[in-house]
C-alpha cells in the first residue's frame, strides 16, 4: 500500500536556507576596491616611490650586512629587517620585469612603465593581507554589519591616498595589526601577541600600542595562578623573543645591530614632519611663534620665529624661540602618560571585546603627542575604530567625524591639480556611503528596540547635531579659502599658509577625538 499523501509530505526534506559565504562576499568587494586601484595607476606618487625602488635595489644588490650602512641614495633604509627581507623578496621579481630598477646605481630615480606598474601592483596585492585581517575580525557578524565593516576599511579614502597615490604599504601593515586584534577578540592571545610582534619587525612605529599589549596580555593570558601564569608567560615570552631574534639576530651576527637601530630611530629630526601632522604640537609650534614675534615687536631680544620645525632627512631639530625645546623623551612622557588610563582599564578588567578601543586609543596618543609624527600615521587609529564604529550610535558619529578629518588632513600630500578631483570624489564617496550606511543601520536598530518611545528613539538614530555640522562647514570654508581666496589675495606670497590652517583646523578635530576616546574609555566597562 501507498503511504498517505500527508505521511509523504511529512518526509519531505524542507530546504535550508543559502548559508552565507563572507569569504565570496569580501572577495566580490576587495574585486571593485581593486578595479578602483587600478585606475589609480598612472596618478601622481612622492618620493616615497623612489624610497621603495631603492630599498629593492639595496637588497637585491648588496649583501645582508651592508643594508642598512649603504648611502648611495639619500632615502636609506630605516624600516625594521622584516619588511627588509619584504623587500628583498619582491627584489626578484623586479629583477625580473626590468633589471635596471634594482641596480644600486643606474637605477637612482628611475620611473620606467614597467617599474611603476610593478610597485604599484605589489601595493595592490599585499592589500589581500588586509582583506584577510578585516574578514578575519567580522566573519561572525551579520551580513549588512559586516559588509559596512568592509566598505569603511577596504574603500578607506586615507588608504586609498596614502598606498595607491602617495605610495606605501599600509593596508598590508594594517592587516597583520587586524589578525592579531582578531585573534586577541577570539581569546586566542598567543597568535596575537604572536602576530604582533611580527608586525613590529615590519614597521616599529606600531609599538605605540605595545604597551596596552603587555598589561592585557600579562593579565589575560598569564592568569590562573602563580605557577600556570608563569608557564604562559615563559611561552609567550618565548614565542616574541624567537620572532625578534629571527629578526634581529643575522644584523646581531654580522655586527650592524647599532647601526640597524640608529637607522630605524634618527631622533635628529625635528618634532614635526615635513608637512606638519594634525597634533598637539601645532598649537605648541604656533604658540611659540606668536609669542616670539609678539614680544620682537615689543623690543624684547628674541630670536626670531624660523619658518618651520621640520626635519625630512637627519639634522638638527629646530630650537623653540621663547617656549622650552621638546625632545624626544618629553613626547614619549607625554605619550606615555595620555595611554595611562588606558593600561589601568586594561590592568583592571582585561576583556577581549575592548582590546580593539584600547588599541585605537593608545595609536590615538602616539599621533597626538609623539616626535616627528607623519600625518599618514591617523591610518593606525582609524582603520581599527572602524571595526567599532557601529557597536553604538555614538561611535558611528565619532567615526563619522573623525574619518573625513583624518582624510582632509591628507589632502596636501596631492598638490598636483590633477588629482584634486581624485581626492575630492574618495572624500565625498566615503562619507556618502558613511551616513547611508550608518543612517540605515541605526534605524533598522532604533524599531527593534525602541518601537513606540520616541525619545529613546532619537537616541539611536544617526544624525548629525549641531556641533557636527558647524565643525564639517568650517573645514568646507578652510578648503575653499585655500583654493579660491588665498589665490587671489596674496597670489604667490605666503604658500605655507593654507596648509598651516588645514593643519591647526583638523589638529582641533583630532584633539577633540582623542577627548572623545579617552572620554569613552574611563566610561565604559
Amino acid at each position: 500500500m501507498k503511504p498517505p499523501k500527508n505521511h509523504q509530505k511529512q518526509h519531505q526534506q524542507i530546504p535550508k536556507p543559502k548559508a552565507n559565504k563572507p569569504i565570496k562576499e569580501i572577495l566580490w568587494v576587495s574585486l571593485v576596491a581593486t578595479c578602483i586601484k587600478l585606475l589609480l595607476i598612472p596618478a601622481y606618487h612622492s618620493t616615497d616611490f623612489e624610497v621603495h625602488r631603492n630599498w629593492l635595489a639595496i637588497t637585491h644588490s648588496l649583501p645582508l650586512s651592508q643594508w642598512y650602512s649603504d648611502q648611495t641614495s639619500p632615502w636609506t633604509l630605516d624600516y625594521p629587517p622584516f619588511f627588509a627581507h619584504f623587500e628583498h623578496f619582491l627584489s626578484f621579481f623586479a629583477s625580473l620585469v626590468d633589471p635596471i630598477m634594482v641596480h644600486l646605481h643606474h637605477g637612482l630615480n628611475y620611473k620606467s612603465l614597467p617599474t611603476i606598474y610593478f610597485q604599484r601592483l605589489t601595493v595592490i596585492i599585499s592589500d589581500f593581507v588586509l582583506v584577510f585581517g578585516i574578514y578575519r575580525l567580522t566573519r561572525n557578524l551579520g551580513y549588512k554589519e559586516r559588509v559596512l565593516i568592509w566598505v569603511l576599511v577596504i574603500f578607506s579614502p586615507g588608504l586609498m591616498i596614502v598606498d595607491h597615490l602617495h605610495f606605501q604599504y599600509n593596508g598590508f601593515l594594517l592587516g597583520m595589526l587586524l589578525i592579531s586584534i582578531s585573534a586577541l577578540e577570539e581569546g586566542n592571545d598567543l597568535l596575537g601577541g604572536f602576530v604582533f610582534a611580527i608586525l613590529l619587525c615590519f614597521k616599529h612605529l606600531f609599538a605605540v600600542a605595545a604597551p596596552v599589549y603587555f598589561v592585557y596580555l600579562l593579565r589575560h593570558y598569564c592568569r590562573g595562578g602563580l605557577i600556570r601564569g608563569f608557564g604562559r608567560l615563559v611561552i609567550m615570552g618565548s614565542a616574541v623573543v624567537t620572532v625578534f631574534a629571527a629578526a634581529y639576530g643575522p644584523f646581531l651576527y654580522h655586527g650592524q645591530i647599532q647601526q640597524v637601530f640608529h637607522r630605524m630611530f634618527p631622533f635628529g629630526r625635528g618634532l614635526c614632519h615635513a608637512y606638519w601632522a594634525p597634533n598637539f604640537w601645532v598649537f605648541y609650534i604656533i604658540f611659540d611663534k606668536v609669542l616670539a614675534f609678539l614680544l620682537v615687536k615689543m623690543g624684547f631680544n628674541v630670536q626670531a620665529p624660523t619658518a618651520s620645525f621640520t626635519g625630512g632627512l637627519v639634522g638638527d631639530s629646530t630650537p623653540f624661540a621663547v617656549l622650552p625645546r621638546i625632545t624626544p623623551m618629553i613626547t614619549f612622557g607625554f605619550v606615555l602618560l595620555a595611554i595611562a588610563p588606558c593600561l589601568i582599564k586594561a590592568w583592571r578588567e582585561p576583556q577581549p571585546r575592548m582590546i580593539t578601543r584600547w588599541i585605537a586609543y593608545a595609536y590615538t596618543c602616539g599621533f597626538m603627542f609623539g616626535w616627528h609624527v607623519h600625518e599618514k600615521a591617523s591610518l593606525h587609529f582609524v582603520i581599527p575604530l572602524a571595526i567599532i564604529a557601529l557597536k553604538s550610535v555614538e561611535d558611528a558619529k565619532h567615526y563619522f567625524y573623525l574619518s573625513i578629518v583624518s582624510c582632509y588632513s591628507l589632502f596636501p600630500l596631492l598638490f598636483e591639480a590633477q588629482e584634486y578631483p581624485i581626492k575630492v570624489l574618495l572624500l565625498l564617496l566615503h562619507a556618502s556611503l558613511m551616513w547611508i550606511g550608518f543612517s540605515s543601520h541605526f534605524a533598522t536598530t532604533a524599531r527593534k528596540t525602541a518601537e513606540s518611545e520616541q525619545k529613546r528613539y532619537d537616541k539611536t538614530r544617526f544624525v548629525i547635531g549641531w556641533f557636527g555640522k558647524l565643525y564639517l562647514v568650517g573645514l568646507l570654508a578652510v578648503e575653499i579659502y585655500g583654493q579660491l581666496v588665498h589665490p587671489i589675495l596674496f597670489t604667490e606670497r605666503l604658500p605655507f599658509l593654507p596648509l598651516m590652517l588645514i593643519s591647526i583646523y583638523c589638529a582641533f578635530g583630532m584633539m577633540y577625538s582623542w577627548m572623545w576616546q579617552l572620554r569613552q574609555i574611563i566610561k565604559l566597562h
